[in-house]
């Protein structure tokens, strides 16, 4: 496996810091993977779940949205709908000095991110989300004590897993506008579906939502006992194993 520093330009003219795993066999295909909220590129489960993947003969690309990591722009100034732009911009990139992705790989709010963006991103032939949410709106809880300073102020700082956050008043706006309906409607493309029962974070019954409100073909794998953020590595080398044999099926190489 070779990892490869990247970087690229959003939509904003803002640049982006990725990283990009690389099989040392035969490159099958590439997956694009949407991190956890104010999480980051490195978070983990993002980093094992690629390496695992890369292995196997996909390379992934993860990436730090606007305003997080490496990558330039101000968080409070960022939304669910700018998250959907960058990983188009993303996709781009891909396709102009690599090749277009194809599987499309969603953590958390990461999740909710990846099964609306395959929908904008033609190339992407299969989705799998991991403790996903089934709306964005989840998010919400998080800081639903200090919404009334966050509209009032424009923004307001928000500890979120420890660390402190600004959080901008567009970004509760956005969250509104990704209703269940608008989440799922017209995925139609394979969907795999990993959650934990023991998730603290994201309840199991969220991937319930997915699965029912979702198209066949579609699956639902559970983790047991693993935690959020997968942080147990063999829980993420489990996912990477049953997502590479899954795709295998979607994305098999054009002759």
């Amino acid at each position: 496996m070779a990892r490869k520093q990247v970087e690229f330009t959003n939509r904003d003219g803002h640049t982006l810091a990725g990283a990009l795993e690389l099989p040392e066999t035969p490159l099958q295909a590439v997956a694009l993977f949407a991190h956890c909220f104010t999480c980051g590129k490195d978070v983990v489960a993002a980093s094992r779940i690629a390496g695992a993947l890369a292995d196997k003969g996909i390379g992934v690309l993860r990436f730090d949205f606007t305003g997080l990591g490496g990558s330039d722009g101000d968080f409070a100034n960022t939304t669910f709908s700018s998250n959907l732009t960058d990983l188009e911009s993303a996709a781009e990139f891909l396709a102009e000095h690599y090749q277009a992705p194809r599987l499309m790989i969603g953590h958390s709010l990461g999740g909710a991110a990846a099964l609306i963006a395959a929908k904008r991103i033609a190339s992407i032939d299969a989705v799998a989300t991991i403790a996903a949410p089934a709306t964005p709106q989840h998010v919400q809880h998080l800081f639903a004590n200090q919404a009334c300073d966050i509209r009032a102020q424009g923004s307001a700082p928000v500890n979120i897993g420890g660390r402190e956050f600004a959080i901008g008043a567009d970004l509760l706006e956005d969250l509104e506008k990704w209703p269940l309906e608008v989440t799922l409607n017209d995925l139609n493309k394979p969907l795999l579906i990993f959650h934990s029962p023991a998730d603290q974070t994201v309840n199991i019954g969220e991937a319930a939502r997915i699965y029912n409100a979702a198209r066949h073909p579609k699956s639902f794998v559970s983790l047991d006992n693993a935690d959020h953020l997968l942080s147990n590595r063999n829980d993420a080398n489990y996912v990477a194993a049953v997502l590479a044999a899954w795709a295998s099926r979607y994305l098999v190489v054009e002759q």
